[in-house]
């Protein structure tokens, strides 16, 4: 299903179908594969997946190499003391020295690490408030949507690739998706 759009403007220029793209698709557990499966260009994007990883390290680029200086989750994914994510993380990105930075910088916590994960172990993964902390499907929308530190990935600063599509068609997928029953993808 996937695959139906990747001819499109939208995933030529790199960005998102939006929910309309998927309307003809009438069977509502396929249509919300799709549109999760859409959604999951961005999820599986290094821009979340760098503040996703699987052990306690962050990543950074494109190439998700292991983060410079070298740090550690700490309490809360704030970082060790002595080392904790805003001693470099700023407010904002600082371009100059291209550092990203945000109000809110850290990791996710662990029980939502998605890298090395594929989309069906992301999709139940989210959907799980044992690991999602504690999140309703109306607090997962909310986050993915509005959420100003996921919406960093759009607006990354100098030197990074932006996820994919905005803020607002990836949340419009996930609301869609969670409209349709948050069906997951097979695999």
């Amino acid at each position: 299903i996937a695959l139906l759009f990747s001819g499109s403007a939208h995933a030529q220029q790199g960005g998102l179908a939006p929910v309309s793209a998927f309307d003809k698709i009438a069977d509502k557990e396929k249509r919300g594969v799709a549109l999760f499966q859409e959604a999951g260009k961005v999820i599986l994007h290094p821009r979340c997946l760098n503040c996703h990883p699987r052990d306690d390290h962050p990543r950074q680029g494109e190439a998700m190499r292991m983060h410079e200086p070298p740090v550690v989750r700490g309490a809360g994914g704030m970082g060790a003391s002595g080392m904790r994510c805003f001693t470099c993380h700023g407010q904002a990105n600082f371009d100059p020295a291209k550092i990203p930075g945000h109000p809110q910088w850290h990791l996710a916590p662990i029980e939502m690490a998605w890298e090395k994960k594929s989309l069906k172990q992301i999709c139940e993964q989210i959907k799980d408030t044992e690991r999602n902390g504690g999140k309703d499907m109306a607090a997962l929308v909310h986050h993915m949507a509005e959420d100003s530190l996921v919406g960093w990935g759009w607006h990354p600063g100098a030197g990074r690739e932006p996820a994919p599509g905005s803020q607002k068609v990836f949340g419009e997928l996930i609301k869609a998706w969670a409209d349709a029953g948050a069906a997951c993808p097979a695999n």
